[in-house]
């Protein structure tokens, strides 16, 4: 048996014992000190590592300081109505006014809805009155091409011309209805409703401090108890001639703007009904009149390019 060659170089290399790794001077593992700390030889000094505990507690200590200040800013009105709903303050209620205001409420929901629906009624009058116009043009022009039926072209021609006037005029006063609509649901009945938020905050503030009282008048009377008792009754005291006042100006409010809806909408209804059965019955000169009697303006001549109806 032959056995092989193996290169000088490589003659025992795989019998050497691997050299044993240097030892770096520096730190090292003290037994005397805790699991993770360190110290330096020949100095004396550990150098402890923090714990998992320790810096778990740190955190979670940080985490609730954190969720403390976002819960302060809310802000008292919705520390009270957290308190309201888990049962520790009471609800000062004023029933005749929260009557009136639920009221209010429900009515401008419903004026909405009337506001909506004119709207959508003058729409589509206007597409009606411009075909109509259209018609009208394209019916003359007929009878002045075709003249063996040019007397029929020309009726038909003049009668979209009487109803295109007349639904212009009527145009005009459901637009007014529609005007009139939103002023006092987007103006008068949202101002008042402005006031009522700024009521029922003052109320939310006003229950809340005279909640905060109310526990320190039945705590125990101590040096620092006594100060700020008196700190509560100051607020308290603040925030209840706040909230009577604003109780007084919705009060005050809500008074004006029924009288105010009642006298706007009389007037709407009476003319909204008069432009409406005189244009249906084809009543031109009751529909000026209905117009005139409400003080409705039309637009004036020259503030646009002039209608085909006054062209010569």
């Amino acid at each position: 048996m032959r056995l092989a060659t193996v290169p000088q170089g490589l003659v025992g290399w795989h019998c050497r014992a691997p050299r044993p790794a240097a030892k770096r001077p520096g730190r090292r593992r003290c037994p005397t000190c805790q699991p993770r700390a360190l110290c330096v030889p020949g100095s004396g000094l550990h150098q402890p590592q923090p714990s998992p505990t320790a810096a778990g507690d740190e955190a979670a200590r940080g985490l609730a300081v954190e969720k403390f200040d976002i819960v302060k800013k809310w802000g008292i009105n919705t520390y009270k109505l957290l308190a309201e709903r888990f049962g520790r303050g009471s609800r000062t209620v004023d029933l005749e006014l929260e009557t009136q205001i639920d009221l209010l409420r429900d009515t401008k929901r419903k004026y909405e809805c009337v506001l909506q629906l004119a709207r959508a009624l003058a729409h589509h009058f206007y597409s009606l009155v411009q075909t109509q116009h259209a018609l009208g043009d394209t019916f003359s022009d007929l009878s002045q091409k075709s003249p063996e039926l040019q007397e029929e072209f020309g009726c038909n021609a003049e009668m979209q011309k009487l109803l295109c006037k007349n639904g212009e005029t009527l145009l005009g006063a459901v637009n007014f209805f529609v005007s009139s609509i939103n002023t006092l649901v987007n103006k008068t009945m949202e101002d008042t409703l402005l006031t009522v938020k700024q009521y029922e905050a003052a109320r939310l503030e006003y229950d809340a401090y005279r909640t905060d009282l109310e526990e320190l008048s039945l705590g125990p009377r101590d040096a620092s108890t006594l100060s700020r008792l008196d700190a509560a009754q100051s607020h308290f005291q603040s925030h209840r001639e706040k909230y009577e006042r604003l109780r007084a100006d919705v009060a005050v409010k809500l008074k004006f703007l029924e009288e105010n809806k009642i006298k706007v909408m009389h007037k709407q209804l009476l003319l909204f009904h008069g432009a409406v059965s005189a244009y249906f019955a084809g009543n031109q000169q009751q529909l000026a009149q209905t117009l005139r009697r409400f003080h409705v303006q039309l637009k004036a001549p020259g503030t646009e390019k002039p209608s085909w109806l006054e062209e010569p």
